[in-house]
Protein backbone atom coordinates (compact mmCIF):
# COMPACT_ATOMS: atom_id res chain seq x y z
CA UNK A 1 0.00 0.00 0.00
CA UNK A 2 1.17 3.56 -0.67
CA UNK A 3 2.09 5.17 2.61
CA UNK A 4 0.85 8.63 3.58
CA UNK A 5 3.77 11.00 3.11
CA UNK A 6 2.49 13.91 5.19
CA UNK A 7 0.27 14.48 8.19
CA UNK A 8 -0.51 18.04 7.13
CA UNK A 9 -4.16 18.73 6.43
CA UNK A 10 -6.26 21.81 5.78
CA UNK A 11 -9.13 22.82 8.02
CA UNK A 12 -11.56 21.79 5.30
CA UNK A 13 -10.06 18.31 5.14
CA UNK A 14 -10.11 18.01 8.94
CA UNK A 15 -13.87 18.48 8.89
CA UNK A 16 -14.55 15.88 6.22
CA UNK A 17 -15.74 13.22 8.62
CA UNK A 18 -17.97 15.59 10.54
CA UNK A 19 -19.77 16.93 7.50
CA UNK A 20 -20.12 13.66 5.65
CA UNK A 21 -21.21 11.75 8.72
CA UNK A 22 -23.89 14.38 9.21
CA UNK A 23 -25.04 13.76 5.66
CA UNK A 24 -25.02 10.00 6.16
CA UNK A 25 -26.34 9.60 9.69
CA UNK A 26 -27.85 12.95 10.59
CA UNK A 27 -25.98 12.89 13.92
CA UNK A 28 -23.45 15.45 15.05
CA UNK A 29 -20.01 14.08 15.90
CA UNK A 30 -17.54 16.05 18.00
CA UNK A 31 -14.23 14.26 18.45
CA UNK A 32 -12.07 15.31 21.34
CA UNK A 33 -8.97 15.62 19.22
CA UNK A 34 -7.99 15.83 15.58
CA UNK A 35 -7.32 12.35 14.18
CA UNK A 36 -4.55 11.69 11.68
CA UNK A 37 -5.34 12.37 8.04
CA UNK A 38 -5.84 8.72 7.16
CA UNK A 39 -8.22 8.16 10.07
CA UNK A 40 -10.25 11.24 9.18
CA UNK A 41 -10.77 10.17 5.59
CA UNK A 42 -11.14 6.49 6.43
CA UNK A 43 -13.99 6.97 8.85
CA UNK A 44 -16.18 8.95 6.48
CA UNK A 45 -15.49 6.63 3.55
CA UNK A 46 -16.36 3.53 5.55
CA UNK A 47 -19.56 5.18 6.79
CA UNK A 48 -20.57 5.97 3.21
CA UNK A 49 -19.74 2.42 2.05
CA UNK A 50 -22.01 0.93 4.68
CA UNK A 51 -24.77 3.42 3.91
CA UNK A 52 -24.71 2.36 0.25
CA UNK A 53 -24.32 -1.36 1.01
CA UNK A 54 -21.29 -1.62 -1.26
CA UNK A 55 -19.26 -4.81 -0.61
CA UNK A 56 -15.86 -3.22 -1.10
CA UNK A 57 -14.09 -0.16 -2.43
CA UNK A 58 -10.69 1.50 -2.54
CA UNK A 59 -9.97 5.23 -2.48
CA UNK A 60 -6.92 7.30 -3.34
CA UNK A 61 -6.61 11.02 -2.60
CA UNK A 62 -3.66 13.13 -3.70
CA UNK A 63 -3.20 16.77 -2.76
CA UNK A 64 -0.41 19.22 -3.58
CA UNK A 65 1.93 16.53 -4.83
CA UNK A 66 1.45 14.11 -1.94
CA UNK A 67 -0.58 10.95 -1.47
CA UNK A 68 -2.98 11.74 1.36
CA UNK A 69 -4.67 8.36 1.29
CA UNK A 70 -4.69 5.06 -0.57
CA UNK A 71 -6.77 2.53 1.29
CA UNK A 72 -9.31 -0.24 0.92
CA UNK A 73 -12.62 -0.69 2.68
CA UNK A 74 -14.96 -3.62 2.98
CA UNK A 75 -14.51 -6.99 1.30
CA UNK A 76 -13.36 -8.46 -1.99
CA UNK A 77 -16.63 -10.42 -2.18
CA UNK A 78 -19.93 -9.93 -0.42
CA UNK A 79 -19.93 -13.56 0.71
CA UNK A 80 -16.38 -13.71 2.08
CA UNK A 81 -14.31 -11.89 4.67
CA UNK A 82 -11.18 -11.08 2.64
CA UNK A 83 -10.50 -7.33 3.04
CA UNK A 84 -9.85 -4.77 0.34
CA UNK A 85 -6.61 -2.74 0.53
CA UNK A 86 -4.67 -0.32 -1.64
CA UNK A 87 -3.35 -3.16 -3.79
CA UNK A 88 -6.74 -4.73 -4.53
CA UNK A 89 -7.50 -4.87 -8.24
CA UNK A 90 -10.70 -3.46 -9.73
CA UNK A 91 -11.78 -2.87 -13.32
CA UNK A 92 -11.47 0.86 -14.03
CA UNK A 93 -13.42 0.45 -17.29
CA UNK A 94 -13.81 3.76 -19.18
CA UNK A 95 -11.24 5.50 -17.00
CA UNK A 96 -8.94 3.64 -19.41
CA UNK A 97 -9.84 6.19 -22.09
CA UNK A 98 -7.53 8.78 -20.55
CA UNK A 99 -4.64 6.30 -20.88
CA UNK A 100 -5.46 5.83 -24.56
CA UNK A 101 -5.52 9.58 -25.08
CA UNK A 102 -2.18 9.90 -23.27
CA UNK A 103 -0.72 7.15 -25.46
CA UNK A 104 -1.86 9.01 -28.57
CA UNK A 105 -0.45 12.26 -27.17
CA UNK A 106 2.96 10.62 -26.74
CA UNK A 107 2.94 9.56 -30.38
CA UNK A 108 1.91 13.08 -31.41
CA UNK A 109 4.80 14.50 -29.36
CA UNK A 110 7.13 12.16 -31.26
CA UNK A 111 5.77 13.31 -34.62
CA UNK A 112 4.49 9.84 -35.55
CA UNK A 113 0.87 10.93 -35.82
CA UNK A 114 -1.00 14.24 -35.83
CA UNK A 115 -4.16 15.22 -34.00
CA UNK A 116 -5.63 16.40 -37.28
CA UNK A 117 -4.55 13.41 -39.39
CA UNK A 118 -7.42 11.77 -41.22
CA UNK A 119 -8.08 8.43 -39.60
CA UNK A 120 -8.13 6.74 -43.00
CA UNK A 121 -4.46 7.71 -43.40
CA UNK A 122 -3.78 5.11 -40.71
CA UNK A 123 -6.82 2.82 -41.03
CA UNK A 124 -7.73 2.98 -44.74
CA UNK A 125 -10.28 0.18 -44.27
CA UNK A 126 -12.34 2.06 -41.65
CA UNK A 127 -15.75 2.87 -43.11
CA UNK A 128 -18.67 4.46 -41.27
CA UNK A 129 -22.25 4.56 -42.52
CA UNK A 130 -21.66 7.95 -44.18
CA UNK A 131 -18.82 8.08 -46.71
CA UNK A 132 -18.08 11.76 -46.18
CA UNK A 133 -17.73 11.29 -42.42
CA UNK A 134 -15.41 8.33 -43.00
CA UNK A 135 -13.18 10.49 -45.16
CA UNK A 136 -13.26 13.51 -42.83
CA UNK A 137 -12.88 11.72 -39.47
CA UNK A 138 -9.70 12.93 -37.72
CA UNK A 139 -7.58 11.49 -34.90
CA UNK A 140 -8.90 13.91 -32.29
CA UNK A 141 -12.49 13.09 -33.33
CA UNK A 142 -11.89 9.55 -32.09
CA UNK A 143 -11.20 10.74 -28.55
CA UNK A 144 -13.98 13.25 -27.85
CA UNK A 145 -17.26 11.53 -28.78
CA UNK A 146 -18.32 13.59 -31.81
CA UNK A 147 -18.22 10.98 -34.59
CA UNK A 148 -21.98 11.08 -35.25
CA UNK A 149 -22.63 7.72 -33.60
CA UNK A 150 -25.19 7.68 -30.79
CA UNK A 151 -24.17 6.98 -27.21
CA UNK A 152 -23.15 3.32 -26.76
CA UNK A 153 -24.17 2.54 -30.34
CA UNK A 154 -22.74 -0.77 -31.52
CA UNK A 155 -21.48 -1.93 -28.13
CA UNK A 156 -23.08 -5.35 -28.59
CA UNK A 157 -20.43 -5.91 -31.26
CA UNK A 158 -17.59 -6.23 -28.74
CA UNK A 159 -19.48 -7.34 -25.61
CA UNK A 160 -18.89 -11.07 -25.21
CA UNK A 161 -18.17 -11.73 -28.90
CA UNK A 162 -15.05 -13.29 -30.46
CA UNK A 163 -14.57 -10.32 -32.80
CA UNK A 164 -11.20 -8.58 -32.80
CA UNK A 165 -11.10 -4.75 -32.69
CA UNK A 166 -10.60 -4.65 -36.47
CA UNK A 167 -13.47 -7.08 -37.05
CA UNK A 168 -15.72 -4.92 -34.85
CA UNK A 169 -14.73 -1.77 -36.70
CA UNK A 170 -15.24 -3.34 -40.13
CA UNK A 171 -18.88 -3.95 -39.19
CA UNK A 172 -19.78 -0.42 -38.07
CA UNK A 173 -20.52 0.69 -41.62
CA UNK A 174 -23.95 -0.81 -40.89
CA UNK A 175 -24.56 1.57 -37.94
CA UNK A 176 -26.70 4.60 -38.83
CA UNK A 177 -25.28 7.96 -37.75
CA UNK A 178 -27.86 9.31 -35.30
CA UNK A 179 -25.97 12.45 -34.27
CA UNK A 180 -24.61 15.39 -36.23
CA UNK A 181 -20.92 14.94 -36.94
CA UNK A 182 -18.79 17.28 -34.77
CA UNK A 183 -21.95 19.07 -33.62
CA UNK A 184 -23.44 16.66 -31.08
CA UNK A 185 -22.08 14.49 -28.31
CA UNK A 186 -22.50 10.72 -28.65
CA UNK A 187 -20.42 8.61 -26.28
CA UNK A 188 -18.63 6.04 -28.44
CA UNK A 189 -16.54 3.14 -27.21
CA UNK A 190 -16.07 2.11 -30.83
CA UNK A 191 -14.08 5.23 -31.68
CA UNK A 192 -11.64 4.46 -28.85
CA UNK A 193 -11.24 0.98 -30.35
CA UNK A 194 -10.25 2.76 -33.55
CA UNK A 195 -7.80 4.94 -31.59
CA UNK A 196 -6.24 1.79 -30.16
CA UNK A 197 -5.80 0.40 -33.67
CA UNK A 198 -4.13 3.65 -34.78
CA UNK A 199 -1.75 3.46 -31.80
CA UNK A 200 -0.89 -0.14 -32.74
CA UNK A 201 -0.30 0.71 -36.38
CA UNK A 202 1.83 3.78 -35.69
CA UNK A 203 3.89 2.34 -32.83
CA UNK A 204 4.35 -1.20 -34.11
CA UNK A 205 3.09 -2.51 -30.77
CA UNK A 206 -0.32 -3.64 -29.67
CA UNK A 207 -2.28 -1.15 -27.57
CA UNK A 208 -1.63 -3.29 -24.48
CA UNK A 209 2.12 -3.50 -25.13
CA UNK A 210 2.41 0.23 -25.72
CA UNK A 211 0.47 1.20 -22.60
CA UNK A 212 2.39 -1.32 -20.49
CA UNK A 213 5.86 -0.27 -21.66
CA UNK A 214 5.36 3.45 -22.18
CA UNK A 215 2.94 4.38 -19.36
CA UNK A 216 2.48 1.70 -16.70
CA UNK A 217 6.14 0.74 -16.35
CA UNK A 218 7.53 4.31 -16.06
CA UNK A 219 4.82 5.12 -13.51
CA UNK A 220 5.63 1.93 -11.57
CA UNK A 221 1.98 0.90 -11.76
CA UNK A 222 3.13 -2.64 -11.04
CA UNK A 223 -0.27 -4.11 -10.10
CA UNK A 224 -2.17 -2.75 -13.10
CA UNK A 225 -3.14 -5.23 -15.80
CA UNK A 226 -4.41 -4.75 -19.36
CA UNK A 227 -6.49 -7.95 -19.56
CA UNK A 228 -8.82 -10.02 -17.41
CA UNK A 229 -6.81 -13.05 -18.51
CA UNK A 230 -3.87 -11.74 -16.46
CA UNK A 231 -5.90 -12.14 -13.26
CA UNK A 232 -5.92 -15.94 -13.31
CA UNK A 233 -2.82 -16.38 -11.14
CA UNK A 234 -3.25 -13.26 -9.01
CA UNK A 235 -4.71 -12.89 -5.56
CA UNK A 236 -6.21 -9.77 -3.95
CA UNK A 237 -8.66 -9.26 -6.81
CA UNK A 238 -12.12 -7.82 -6.10
CA UNK A 239 -15.16 -9.71 -7.37
CA UNK A 240 -17.74 -7.91 -9.52
CA UNK A 241 -21.28 -7.68 -8.12
CA UNK A 242 -24.67 -7.05 -9.63
CA UNK A 243 -26.35 -4.55 -7.31
CA UNK A 244 -29.94 -5.47 -6.50
CA UNK A 245 -32.51 -3.91 -4.20
CA UNK A 246 -32.04 -6.66 -1.63
CA UNK A 247 -28.27 -7.07 -1.79
CA UNK A 248 -25.31 -7.82 -4.02
CA UNK A 249 -24.92 -10.83 -6.30
CA UNK A 250 -21.40 -11.98 -7.21
CA UNK A 251 -20.71 -12.07 -10.95
CA UNK A 252 -17.85 -13.67 -12.87
CA UNK A 253 -15.23 -11.46 -14.48
CA UNK A 254 -16.04 -10.76 -18.15
CA UNK A 255 -13.24 -10.49 -20.70
CA UNK A 256 -13.04 -7.03 -22.29
CA UNK A 257 -9.90 -7.58 -24.38
CA UNK A 258 -11.56 -6.48 -27.62
CA UNK A 259 -12.39 -3.08 -26.17
CA UNK A 260 -9.20 -2.75 -24.10
CA UNK A 261 -8.40 0.69 -25.53
CA UNK A 262 -11.82 1.93 -24.43
CA UNK A 263 -12.10 0.25 -21.05
CA UNK A 264 -9.79 -2.69 -20.44
CA UNK A 265 -7.48 -1.62 -17.61
CA UNK A 266 -7.62 -3.25 -14.18
CA UNK A 267 -5.91 -1.30 -11.41
CA UNK A 268 -5.76 -0.47 -7.71
CA UNK A 269 -5.80 2.73 -5.66
CA UNK A 270 -2.03 2.60 -5.03
CA UNK A 271 -1.34 2.60 -8.76
CA UNK A 272 -4.08 5.09 -9.60
CA UNK A 273 -2.61 7.56 -7.11
CA UNK A 274 0.52 7.65 -9.29
CA UNK A 275 -1.67 8.28 -12.35
CA UNK A 276 -3.40 11.19 -10.57
CA UNK A 277 -0.06 12.78 -9.67
CA UNK A 278 1.16 12.45 -13.27
CA UNK A 279 -1.96 14.20 -14.53
CA UNK A 280 -1.72 17.03 -12.02
CA UNK A 281 1.94 17.51 -12.97
CA UNK A 282 1.09 17.93 -16.66
CA UNK A 283 2.63 14.62 -17.73
CA UNK A 284 5.82 14.91 -15.64
CA UNK A 285 7.10 11.96 -13.61
CA UNK A 286 8.58 12.31 -10.12
CA UNK A 287 12.11 12.07 -11.57
CA UNK A 288 11.43 14.99 -13.92
CA UNK A 289 10.92 12.89 -17.06
CA UNK A 290 8.14 14.24 -19.26
CA UNK A 291 5.88 11.35 -20.26
CA UNK A 292 3.81 13.62 -22.48
CA UNK A 293 4.28 17.32 -23.13
CA UNK A 294 2.53 20.18 -21.29
CA UNK A 295 1.10 21.17 -24.67
CA UNK A 296 -0.45 17.71 -25.05
CA UNK A 297 -1.74 17.84 -21.47
CA UNK A 298 -3.41 21.16 -22.20
CA UNK A 299 -4.99 19.82 -25.38
CA UNK A 300 -6.40 16.74 -23.63
CA UNK A 301 -7.99 19.00 -20.98
CA UNK A 302 -9.39 21.52 -23.47
CA UNK A 303 -13.06 21.48 -24.56
CA UNK A 304 -13.62 19.74 -27.88
CA UNK A 305 -17.28 18.72 -27.81
CA UNK A 306 -20.09 20.65 -26.15
CA UNK A 307 -22.28 18.60 -23.81
CA UNK A 308 -25.68 19.58 -22.51
CA UNK A 309 -26.43 20.13 -18.84
CA UNK A 310 -29.87 18.72 -18.07
CA UNK A 311 -32.39 20.62 -15.98
CA UNK A 312 -32.17 17.95 -13.29
CA UNK A 313 -28.37 18.25 -13.21
CA UNK A 314 -28.58 22.03 -12.94
CA UNK A 315 -30.93 21.69 -10.00
CA UNK A 316 -28.58 19.27 -8.24
CA UNK A 317 -25.44 21.30 -8.97
CA UNK A 318 -26.39 24.91 -9.73
CA UNK A 319 -22.68 25.80 -9.64
CA UNK A 320 -22.18 23.85 -12.88
CA UNK A 321 -23.00 25.93 -15.95
CA UNK A 322 -21.09 24.16 -18.72
CA UNK A 323 -19.96 20.66 -19.61
CA UNK A 324 -17.74 19.51 -22.42
CA UNK A 325 -15.64 16.62 -23.56
CA UNK A 326 -11.86 16.78 -23.83
CA UNK A 327 -9.68 14.01 -25.21
CA UNK A 328 -10.43 11.04 -22.98
CA UNK A 329 -11.75 13.31 -20.22
CA UNK A 330 -15.00 15.01 -19.26
CA UNK A 331 -14.78 18.68 -18.29
CA UNK A 332 -17.06 21.00 -16.35
CA UNK A 333 -17.07 24.03 -14.09
CA UNK A 334 -17.96 23.67 -10.42
CA UNK A 335 -17.82 26.27 -7.67
CA UNK A 336 -15.60 28.46 -9.82
CA UNK A 337 -13.11 25.70 -10.54
CA UNK A 338 -12.46 23.47 -13.50
CA UNK A 339 -13.26 19.80 -12.95
CA UNK A 340 -11.50 17.13 -15.00
CA UNK A 341 -12.90 13.65 -14.57
CA UNK A 342 -14.36 10.46 -15.90
CA UNK A 343 -16.41 7.51 -14.74
CA UNK A 344 -16.06 3.83 -15.42
CA UNK A 345 -18.71 1.12 -15.67
CA UNK A 346 -17.78 -2.55 -15.93
CA UNK A 347 -19.98 -5.65 -15.52
CA UNK A 348 -20.27 -5.42 -11.72
CA UNK A 349 -17.89 -2.52 -10.95
CA UNK A 350 -18.18 1.28 -11.08
CA UNK A 351 -15.34 3.78 -10.59
CA UNK A 352 -14.68 7.50 -10.66
CA UNK A 353 -11.65 9.74 -11.23
CA UNK A 354 -11.87 13.43 -10.33
CA UNK A 355 -9.20 16.14 -10.69
CA UNK A 356 -9.28 19.81 -9.66
CA UNK A 357 -6.09 21.31 -11.12
CA UNK A 358 -6.37 24.66 -9.31
CA UNK A 359 -6.34 22.86 -5.99
CA UNK A 360 -3.80 20.22 -7.09
CA UNK A 361 -6.37 17.70 -5.90
CA UNK A 362 -7.10 14.25 -7.29
CA UNK A 363 -9.53 11.58 -6.11
CA UNK A 364 -10.17 8.06 -7.37
CA UNK A 365 -12.88 5.74 -6.06
CA UNK A 366 -12.94 2.10 -7.19
CA UNK A 367 -15.89 -0.12 -6.22
CA UNK A 368 -17.03 -3.71 -6.75
CA UNK A 369 -20.67 -2.74 -7.15
CA UNK A 370 -22.90 -0.99 -9.66
CA UNK A 371 -23.99 2.08 -7.70
CA UNK A 372 -23.40 5.80 -7.85
CA UNK A 373 -21.31 5.83 -4.69
CA UNK A 374 -18.04 6.34 -6.56
CA UNK A 375 -19.22 9.64 -8.06
CA UNK A 376 -21.01 10.97 -4.99
CA UNK A 377 -18.13 10.10 -2.67
CA UNK A 378 -15.52 11.67 -4.96
CA UNK A 379 -17.55 14.89 -5.09
CA UNK A 380 -18.09 14.90 -1.32
CA UNK A 381 -14.34 14.60 -0.74
CA UNK A 382 -13.66 17.36 -3.27
CA UNK A 383 -16.19 19.64 -1.53
CA UNK A 384 -14.25 19.31 1.71
CA UNK A 385 -11.03 20.44 0.05
CA UNK A 386 -12.93 23.36 -1.48
CA UNK A 387 -14.18 24.40 1.95
CA UNK A 388 -17.74 23.53 1.02
CA UNK A 389 -20.46 21.64 2.84
CA UNK A 390 -20.89 18.31 1.03
CA UNK A 391 -24.59 18.47 1.82
CA UNK A 392 -26.49 15.45 0.62
CA UNK A 393 -24.07 14.07 -1.95
CA UNK A 394 -24.09 10.69 -0.22
CA UNK A 395 -27.64 10.46 1.13
CA UNK A 396 -29.53 12.13 -1.71
CA UNK A 397 -27.55 10.26 -4.34
CA UNK A 398 -28.26 6.98 -2.54
CA UNK A 399 -32.00 7.69 -2.56
CA UNK A 400 -31.86 8.64 -6.23
CA UNK A 401 -29.87 5.50 -7.01
CA UNK A 402 -32.45 3.23 -5.35
CA UNK A 403 -35.33 5.00 -7.10
CA UNK A 404 -33.60 4.65 -10.46
CA UNK A 405 -33.16 0.94 -9.81
CA UNK A 406 -36.85 0.59 -9.00
CA UNK A 407 -37.75 2.46 -12.18
CA UNK A 408 -35.51 0.12 -14.17
CA UNK A 409 -37.22 -2.94 -12.74
CA UNK A 410 -40.58 -1.37 -13.56
CA UNK A 411 -39.48 -0.87 -17.18
CA UNK A 412 -38.62 -4.54 -17.45
CA UNK A 413 -41.90 -5.60 -15.83
CA UNK A 414 -43.85 -3.41 -18.23
CA UNK A 415 -42.00 -4.74 -21.26
CA UNK A 416 -42.61 -8.40 -20.41
CA UNK A 417 -46.14 -8.07 -19.02
CA UNK A 418 -48.55 -10.69 -20.33
CA UNK A 419 -52.12 -9.75 -21.26
CA UNK A 420 -54.87 -10.56 -18.79
CA UNK A 421 -56.35 -13.11 -21.16
CA UNK A 422 -53.80 -15.57 -22.49
CA UNK A 423 -54.33 -17.02 -25.95
CA UNK A 424 -52.58 -19.67 -27.95
CA UNK A 425 -49.75 -18.60 -30.30
CA UNK A 426 -51.30 -17.43 -33.59
CA UNK A 427 -48.87 -19.58 -35.60
CA UNK A 428 -47.18 -22.90 -35.13
CA UNK A 429 -43.89 -22.66 -33.25
CA UNK A 430 -42.16 -24.50 -36.08
CA UNK A 431 -42.78 -21.52 -38.38
CA UNK A 432 -40.32 -19.40 -36.39
CA UNK A 433 -37.57 -22.03 -36.10
CA UNK A 434 -34.57 -21.20 -38.26
CA UNK A 435 -31.58 -18.95 -38.85
CA UNK A 436 -31.61 -15.15 -38.83
CA UNK A 437 -28.84 -12.74 -39.82
CA UNK A 438 -27.93 -9.18 -38.91
CA UNK A 439 -25.28 -7.56 -41.18
CA UNK A 440 -24.04 -5.56 -38.21
CA UNK A 441 -23.93 -8.27 -35.55
CA UNK A 442 -24.04 -11.74 -37.05
CA UNK A 443 -26.39 -14.70 -36.85
CA UNK A 444 -29.12 -15.73 -34.45
CA UNK A 445 -31.04 -18.97 -34.18
CA UNK A 446 -34.52 -19.91 -33.08
CA UNK A 447 -34.65 -23.61 -32.22
CA UNK A 448 -36.81 -26.13 -30.39
CA UNK A 449 -35.39 -27.95 -27.39
CA UNK A 450 -38.03 -30.47 -26.46
CA UNK A 451 -41.16 -28.36 -26.26
CA UNK A 452 -39.27 -25.12 -25.53
CA UNK A 453 -38.62 -22.41 -28.07
CA UNK A 454 -35.07 -21.08 -27.62
CA UNK A 455 -33.30 -17.93 -28.86
CA UNK A 456 -29.51 -17.95 -29.31
CA UNK A 457 -27.53 -14.90 -30.42
CA UNK A 458 -24.59 -16.77 -31.81
CA UNK A 459 -21.74 -14.20 -31.67
CA UNK A 460 -22.06 -14.22 -27.87
CA UNK A 461 -22.44 -17.83 -26.63
CA UNK A 462 -23.86 -16.60 -23.31
CA UNK A 463 -26.86 -14.95 -24.97
CA UNK A 464 -29.19 -17.97 -24.91
CA UNK A 465 -32.77 -17.61 -23.69
CA UNK A 466 -35.88 -19.70 -23.24
CA UNK A 467 -38.96 -18.10 -24.80
CA UNK A 468 -42.42 -17.89 -23.24
CA UNK A 469 -45.47 -16.85 -25.24
CA UNK A 470 -47.07 -13.52 -24.26
CA UNK A 471 -49.47 -12.32 -26.96
CA UNK A 472 -49.82 -11.95 -30.70
CA UNK A 473 -46.28 -12.51 -31.99
CA UNK A 474 -44.49 -11.46 -28.78
CA UNK A 475 -42.54 -13.89 -26.61
CA UNK A 476 -40.76 -13.27 -23.32
CA UNK A 477 -36.98 -13.67 -23.29
CA UNK A 478 -35.71 -15.45 -20.17
CA UNK A 479 -31.92 -15.50 -20.34
CA UNK A 480 -30.28 -18.61 -18.95
CA UNK A 481 -27.49 -16.58 -17.39
CA UNK A 482 -27.53 -13.51 -15.12
CA UNK A 483 -26.08 -10.35 -16.67
CA UNK A 484 -24.98 -7.08 -15.15
CA UNK A 485 -26.66 -4.69 -17.57
CA UNK A 486 -30.04 -6.22 -18.38
CA UNK A 487 -32.55 -8.92 -17.51
CA UNK A 488 -35.62 -10.22 -19.34
CA UNK A 489 -37.03 -8.73 -22.51
CA UNK A 490 -39.16 -9.69 -25.48
CA UNK A 491 -38.77 -10.89 -29.03
CA UNK A 492 -41.40 -10.28 -31.69
CA UNK A 493 -41.71 -12.62 -34.66
CA UNK A 494 -42.51 -10.24 -37.49
CA UNK A 495 -44.38 -11.79 -40.39
CA UNK A 496 -44.44 -10.74 -44.02
CA UNK A 497 -47.51 -10.33 -46.24
CA UNK A 498 -47.68 -14.08 -46.80
CA UNK A 499 -47.87 -14.68 -43.06
CA UNK A 500 -44.37 -16.12 -42.87
CA UNK A 501 -41.95 -15.18 -40.08
CA UNK A 502 -39.41 -12.95 -41.82
CA UNK A 503 -37.50 -11.18 -39.05
CA UNK A 504 -36.98 -10.80 -35.30
CA UNK A 505 -37.45 -7.63 -33.30
CA UNK A 506 -35.81 -7.58 -29.86
CA UNK A 507 -36.73 -5.37 -26.91
CA UNK A 508 -34.39 -5.81 -23.93
CA UNK A 509 -34.77 -2.78 -21.62
CA UNK A 510 -31.45 -1.37 -20.43
CA UNK A 511 -29.30 1.74 -20.75
CA UNK A 512 -26.08 0.33 -22.17
CA UNK A 513 -26.51 -2.35 -24.86
CA UNK A 514 -28.90 -1.62 -27.72
CA UNK A 515 -30.60 -4.84 -28.80
CA UNK A 516 -32.93 -2.82 -31.02
CA UNK A 517 -29.97 -2.16 -33.34
CA UNK A 518 -30.04 -5.83 -34.37
CA UNK A 519 -31.84 -6.18 -37.70
CA UNK A 520 -32.27 -9.96 -37.76
CA UNK A 521 -33.66 -11.12 -41.11
CA UNK A 522 -34.54 -14.75 -41.79
CA UNK A 523 -32.01 -16.43 -44.10
CA UNK A 524 -33.26 -20.02 -44.32
CA UNK A 525 -36.33 -21.12 -46.30
CA UNK A 526 -39.67 -21.42 -44.53
CA UNK A 527 -40.70 -24.98 -43.61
Amino acid sequence: MIQITSQKISFAARTIVLSLLLSVTGNAVCPAAEPPVAAVLSEQIESARQHWDVPGLSVAVVHRGEVVLSQGFGRLRADREQPVDGQTLFAIASNTKAFTSAAMAMLVDEGKVGWEDRVQQHLPWLQLHEDWISAELRIDDLLCHRSGLATFSGDLLWWGTPYSPEQVLRRIRHLPMQKRFRAEFGYSNLMFLAAGEVIAGVSGQSWSEFVQQRILNPLQMTRTRTSVRALVDLDNVAAPHRTELDGNRVLPWVEWDTMAAAGGLISCSDDMARWLLLQLQGGRLADGQQLFSPHAAHRMWSPHTVMSVSQAAMERTPETHFRSCGLGWMLSDYAGRRLIGHGGGYDGMYSRVLLIPEEQLGVVVLTNSMTGLSSSLATAIADQYLGRDPGGWVTEARERDVNNRKDFLARIASAVAAPEEQTEPPFAEQLSVGQYRCPLYGDAEIRLEGEKLVLALQPNPDLVADLEYLSDSRWRIRWRKTFAWFADGTVEFVRNEEGQVSRLKLDVPNDDLWFDELQLQRIDPQP
